[in-house]
């Protein structure tokens, strides 16, 4: 049997996250739909818009490495999904909605920061600067969303939440 090395496990991570930014782009519309706030509904589309881009910089990360750029089924992000979609049942209407949607979106940035940042790092390392370059700028775009959501909570979605109970 073959020993894998830090390209093989760079590659997997690759799959891995290209899968899970799929996944999200076919779920931040429902999130927005699902959103009370019209802050929130617009910080949703304006993430599904970044998606993309982040899509298309991940085709380019694996045109770079000369591999197929293929998805690798990612159970914590379809976890996630599900988790947020049991939200959008059992809020809907509800002044907490938000707040859960919230909380669902920002496990999906923290894991997407996760594995971005280590990314970037294994690119370095394997030699793939120009790799590491474009997971970096995704990186940036990640801690900038979660920074809004955070900000867009403690702004009125969390009061609003609070007040309703």
């Amino acid at each position: 049997m073959k020993t894998k090395s830090l390209d093989d496990l760079f590659l997997d991570m690759l799959k891995d996250v290209y899968y899970a930014e799929r996944k999200i782009l076919k779920t931040l519309p429902k999130m927005a739909r699902g959103a009370q706030s019209s802050e929130l509904k617009a910080a949703f589309e304006k993430h599904r818009e970044e998606t993309e881009v982040q899509v298309e910089r991940l085709q380019q990360v694996f045109e770079l490495i000369g591999k197929p750029a293929r998805g690798k089924t990612c159970p914590a992000i379809d976890g996630i999904v599900e988790e947020g979609e049991e939200i959008l049942e059992s809020f809907a209407g509800s002044e907490a909605i938000d707040a859960g949607l919230i909380a669902t979106a920002q496990a999906v940035e923290h894991y997407e920061i996760a594995r971005y940042g280590t990314m970037c790092r294994w690119a370095e390392l394997i030699g793939q600067k120009q790799a590491s370059k474009l997971l970096k700028e995704t990186l940036a775009e990640e801690e900038a969303t979660d920074f809004n959501l955070t900000k867009i909570a403690d702004g009125s979605v969390n009061q609003a939440a609070l007040k309703a109970a």
